[in-house]
């Protein structure tokens, strides 16, 4: 079966189809994750793109329901250099190819996946279109001038309603915007009573939860089209620890006064180099994001930069100079991946006893939240 990638700037791919049949368009991202694939499709980070394998084999080590990250992929198309059909691993209960097809997903292989990621990362991330239609170049073309980058990819993806996986620890309500069964399974192992909350759960319903912390969790695209998130944040900021992990980072620096943009080509991958200001140690992590926290604009806010990307001097993590919150940008509950950054969670946990603890300063906390609210409403006015 032939398939076809057009991008946006008129480079056409063609190569053999796997998985569904049909036509999906979205933005066309690279993954230089050498292992990871199934995480890579099942993460609903990636809602609306077509991803890019730089490994040349996927497939290998087949498909395993056990890893999967969300129940099902909102991943609009997958581009390999070569895909294996009959996997090779005792766990695997069935092929990639079989996968792609159950879920609706087109891929393309026998293409030259270098050639690419060069021209992503020359020009940066575009829109393209994938198809195992007959139709032609021109067709396409005007097919994908008209179709816009998806901007609803958080509600797509997040949990429609609260649900709850019971603990015998510290009550944790996981925001969902579009979290990776990783950040649960984190909590979970640690005995948190974790309480999954829908995208645009307010501030008041969350107060009603009587957590002990809030987890911002992970999802997909810009910051921005999702006001209401960052409304909440600053609501309950000071009232209760907050910890993010990349969108919920961004979203928490936007809260605070900071400002987001588009990356060229984002990071993306299992082996980006994270610098930790406070021991000049470095982590290797586990990365899926196209935005940033723009450094300039931390200067003016209650905010201090901890961690840094040692490849292109980007943020990888903030925390509050006066309130129990902090963020990092990478994954620290990825797998596969690099494990050393789980330790994020026990801080976090920590940082709530510690803040149980100091019960007394609580209030003060909440004068000095509704201090900086009064701040950010002047300085939005």
């Amino acid at each position: 079966m032939q398939a076809r990638l057009l991008l946006e700037d008129g480079t056409l791919f063609t190569g053999l189809g796997f998985g569904a049949e049909g036509q999906s368009s979205g933005e066309v991202v690279f993954n230089t994750g050498i292992t990871g694939y199934q995480e890579v499709l099942s993460d609903p980070s990636y809602c609306g793109q077509i991803v890019s394998m730089t490994y040349p084999l996927i497939g290998n080590y087949g498909i395993t329901r056990d890893d999967f990250e969300t129940v099902a992929p909102f991943i609009h198309g997958f581009v390999v250099r070569r895909h294996e059909p009959i996997p090779s691993n005792w766990r695997a209960q069935y092929s990639i190819d079989g996968l792609l097809k159950e879920h609706g997903i087109i891929g393309i292989s026998e293409i030259d996946t270098r050639m690419l990621t060069r021209i992503l990362r020359h020009h940066g991330t575009m829109k393209g279109i994938l198809t195992t239609g007959n139709e032609r170049v021109e067709e396409l073309q005007e097919r994908l001038s008209v179709t816009p980058l998806m901007r609803d990819q958080v509600a797509r993806t997040s949990t429609k309603s609260i649900f709850t996986s019971p603990g015998e620890r510290e009550r944790i309500v996981l925001v969902d915007y579009g979290a990776k069964s990783g950040i649960l399974r984190e909590l979970t192992k640690r005995g948190c009573d974790v309480v999954v909350v829908p995208h645009d759960t307010t501030a008041e319903q969350i107060r009603r939860l009587n957590p002990d912390g809030i987890q911002l969790s992970n999802g997909p695209g810009d910051p921005k089209d999702v006001p209401h998130a960052v409304k909440m944040i600053q609501e309950l900021l000071g009232e209760y620890p907050i910890f993010g992990i990349c969108l919920g980072h961004q979203l928490f620096a936007l809260a605070c006064g900071a400002d987001t943009a588009k990356l060229k080509f984002g990071h993306r991958g299992g082996n980006h180099p994270v610098k930790d200001l406070a021991t000049n140690r470095c982590y290797i992590t586990s990365q899926n994001h196209g935005y940033t926290v723009l450094e300039e604009t931390v200067a003016g806010t209650k905010l201090e930069v901890t961690h840094i990307n040692n490849n292109d001097r980007t943020i990888e993590g903030l925390k509050h100079a006066e309130f129990p919150a902090f963020s990092v940008q990478y994954h620290p509950e990825a797998a596969p991946g690099p494990l050393d950054n789980s330790y994020l969670f026990d801080q976090f946990l920590d940082m709530i006893r510690e803040t149980k603890r100091n019960n007394p300063q609580k209030p003060r906390q909440a004068q000095l939240a509704a201090s900086l609210r009064g701040e950010l409403q002047y300085a939005q006015k």
